[in-house]
């Protein structure tokens, strides 16, 4: 973002704390320094009205040339310029690691301000960020490649934080627990690519927390992870590897997410009744078995069975159950593999998909089957506006292949006659 050149007198009439708002939407230290040396009053608002720096080595190519040393005391000179700062990010995962001393330096320096904090910096020795910034007033605290140990909650507590983010984080699930105990007032949570320090041969994770609203879960292996989260309304699991995930909670739960996630076991308990999206991709589902842990869900407006395997090669999804159990489903996305069974059986009955407004369909070998199936929706949904059709196309496509995408393209003009309030999109991979 650069700044808008203004005139001269202008300038000299903003108010320092704006110009300090200013200098803060620009973030990037680099450009904060320059804009900053504009006039001895915007350097003022920088050593007294800057809310927000940072320091990313994406930004600035010349942070890759720069010797560790050099680095370290530019970082230095420029945050100990500022007074306040309440948004504070340094992100140099790529560069070399810097030494312990300068980085607790900037830490200490801040850390009675702090409101914000990412904080991605490999060091010798590692630091403890938790005893460095703990009892402090911060409300956001990301952390990555960094170690957590011997979480001590009564002096390592984060009494404001509302949002944690561990990206390639080594901790032990003992730490990580009590960790979380020691944010009273967390209602987001990221967990990326943890390495899970384990002493039990069998690894699982328990954590428990009253406040937590949002948690993303992605590439973590483990036995069992349950969660007990009583005000819990987002749960998403992203290319984890997991035999048992259970989650307790007092049914607030809005959304379930999962994508390509390896589980056997996997338990909402009762939290299904207000779900309002489920979206699932790249899954083997026993559907009998998921369908029964969200059929209570009867303000479900969004569901998403995308490129899901069944466990049962006899099993469908049927459609008329979810008419059923879903009345307000408004968005329905459907792609797996298609049999004579899906058409048979999955579209018996007369039902009515009244409120869905949005179909979207996929499948990963184009047959006769995906047009019946396909007219066979269209059907049974009187109010459609939007039907989206996800294909793979191979960049080496056969003449029959050819002939089949020639064949489905011409049914669907034909069917669209029939439907000419319904917009139609193709999306081809």
């Amino acid at each position: 973002m650069g700044l808008l050149p203004l005139p001269k007198k202008a300038m000299e009439h903003l108010p320092v704390e704006v110009i300090g708002n200013i200098l803060s939407r620009l973030g990037a230290a680099r450009d904060v320094v320059i804009a900053s040396s504009t006039c001895r009053k915007w350097r003022e608002a920088w050593r007294n009205h800057l809310h927000t720096l940072t320091f990313n080595s994406n930004d600035w190519p010349l942070y890759h040339e720069l010797t560790r040393s050099r680095l370290e005391i530019i970082v230095t000179q420029t945050i100990f310029q500022t007074n306040g700062l309440q948004c504070l990010s340094i992100m140099m995962d790529d560069v070399d690691e810097f030494s312990a001393a300068p980085v607790i330096a900037w830490l200490m320096y801040t850390r009675e301000t702090l409101r914000e904090l990412h904080y991605n910096v490999r060091t010798t020795p590692n630091i403890n960020i938790l005893e460095i910034c703990g009892r402090q007033r911060l409300e956001v605290l990301g952390l990555a490649h960094n170690t957590i140990t011997g979480v001590e909650p009564s002096y390592q507590k984060f009494p404001c934080l509302r949002s944690l983010s561990l990206s390639y984080v080594s901790v032990s699930a003992l730490d990580l627990s009590i960790f979380l105990t020691a944010c009273p007032k967390v209602e987001v949570l990221s967990l990326i690519s943890l390495d899970i320090v384990m002493s039990d041969p069998h690894a699982s994770m328990e954590l428990s927390t009253n406040s937590l609203k949002d948690i993303y879960v992605e590439a973590i292996s483990l036995d069992k992870i349950i969660l007990e989260a009583d005000s819990l309304e987002k749960l998403q699991l992203k290319d984890c590897t997991l035999e048992v995930f259970e989650l307790v909670s007092k049914g607030k739960l809005r959304l379930l997410k999962i994508d390509d996630v390896s589980v056997i076991h996997l338990d909402i308990g009762d939290s299904a009744e207000n779900l309002e999206i489920v979206d699932v991709s790249n899954f083997t589902i026993m559907w009998s078995k998921f369908h029964h842990m969200i059929a209570k869900s009867s303000k479900l407006r969004r569901l998403r069975l995308w490129a899901v395997v069944f466990d049962d090669d006899d099993e469908v999804v049927d459609i008329e159950t979810i008419s059923a159990c879903f009345p307000h489903l408004t968005h329905l996305s459907l792609s797996y593999e298609l049999r004579e069974a899906v058409i048979q059986y999955g579209l018996q009955g007369s039902f009515q998909l009244e409120n869905v407004v949005v179909l979207e369909l996929g499948w990963t070998v184009i047959s006769d089957l995906f047009s019946q199936w396909v007219a066979g929706l269209l059907e049974r949904c009187p109010n459609l506006r939007k039907l989206v059709i996800h294909g793979v196309v191979s960049e080496t496509k056969t003449h029959e292949e050819c002939q089949t995408l020639a064949k489905f393209t011409s049914f669907i003009v034909r069917l669209m006659k029939k439907y000419l309030k319904i917009d139609v999109q193709f999306e081809y991979e």
